[in-house]
């Protein structure tokens, strides 16, 4: 047994482990599970399949044929020199998010509708305040620019909440199920951007995507509109925006900015109409969310062994 399986994720319990140690058995794999990086180093030399996050683990791994990170998000290896290995395909974690991102998505549409920040302010202060006009999702009408598993599963969320439309928005405009209205091809942004009351992004981070929502968009937006974007901060033209929430005519509620962290001296921490979250909608810390992170990878691992495509193979040259 040498051909080698590396697993570089230190969230892995005791039993995630051991499924992906008795697949790799299955398949005359030696399964290696380090903590970080740096301590797997050593392992990568001959490393055949590699799943982790880190761009050390691509740069480190010369013989490596898949590598596979249990993110959604694959910026981090587009880069023309990440990969040592000129024969390596990268698989990403795409569909094992949706279920947190849509419930964060809920929580801070209802906390910026509801003036949830302002109510807290007014209990710190210890004062006795409750007559802020508050919004519903009810009878909104919501646009959702990105249809993939994170747009999915916030659409089925709201769609309880009976919102007056939801309407994606995608590439080619194809719907992916019943749980939009209508979904629209990009090229018609512009024309559903004026009624659009609640503007939830899931975009990934692309050259195509790059302030996809600059000055001129966000200004067809109309007066009191709520922005929500859990994709990636490159997709907001992000001074911008700050313009727009200082002039007190939008609302927004972020968690991706352009730079991570987030400067302590950034004028968005203080910007009104904003609900600031440090990049929290998608971690690992749902248990849902881990179990189908290896669900995903085992999944491929059988594809991988019986020379199929990958499920969730991601084109370096698309970025996704």
């Amino acid at each position: 047994m040498n051909r080698k399986l590396v697993t570089v994720i230190s969230e892995l319990n005791d039993c995630y482990r051991a499924q992906i140690a008795a697949a790799a058995e299955k398949h005359g794999f030696q399964a290696l599970f380090f903590e970080d990086d740096v301590s797997a180093i050593p392992a990568l030399t001959d490393a055949e399949i590699v799943f982790g996050q880190h761009t050390s683990l691509a740069r480190n791994s010369p013989r490596a044929r898949w590598l596979c990170t249990p993110f959604a998000g694959v910026n981090q290896f587009l880069g023309e020199d990440v990969f040592a290995s000129p024969d390596a395909v990268l698989s990403n974690s795409s569909g094992a998010y949706g279920v947190t991102m849509a419930e964060h998505v809920v929580m801070i549409t209802l906390e910026m509708l509801r003036r949830q920040m302002e109510y807290s302010a007014i209990v710190n202060r210890r004062e006795w305040v409750r007559n802020l006009p508050v919004r519903a999702i009810k009878n909104s009408r919501i646009t959702l620019l990105g249809t993939g598993d994170i747009g999915r599963e916030c659409a089925i969320r709201l769609r309880a909440f009976g919102p007056a439309s939801l309407t994606g928005v995608n590439r080619g405009g194809k719907n992916p199920g019943p749980c939009f209205d209508r979904v629209l091809p990009q090229g018609q942004l512009d024309s559903i951007l004026p009624e659009t009351e609640i503007l939830i992004i899931s975009l990934p981070g692309t050259g195509e995507t790059c302030h996809m929502l600059d000055a001129r968009r966000l200004a067809l937006l109309p007066d009191d509109a709520l922005v929500v974007n859990v994709g990636r901060g490159m997709v907001i033209d992000q001074p911008a925006l700050e313009r727009e929430l200082r002039a007190g005519r939008l609302y927004a509620a972020l968690d991706v900015f352009e730079q991570e962290p987030l400067p302590a001296d950034d004028p968005l921490w203080d910007c009104p109409h904003l609900l600031i979250t440090p990049h929290v909608a998608g971690n690992m810390t749902l248990p849902y969310t881990m179990a189908r992170i290896v669900e995903l990878f085992l999944e491929d691992f059988e594809n991988y062994c019986a020379g199929r495509p990958l499920a969730r193979q991601v084109s370096l040259e698309r970025g996704y």
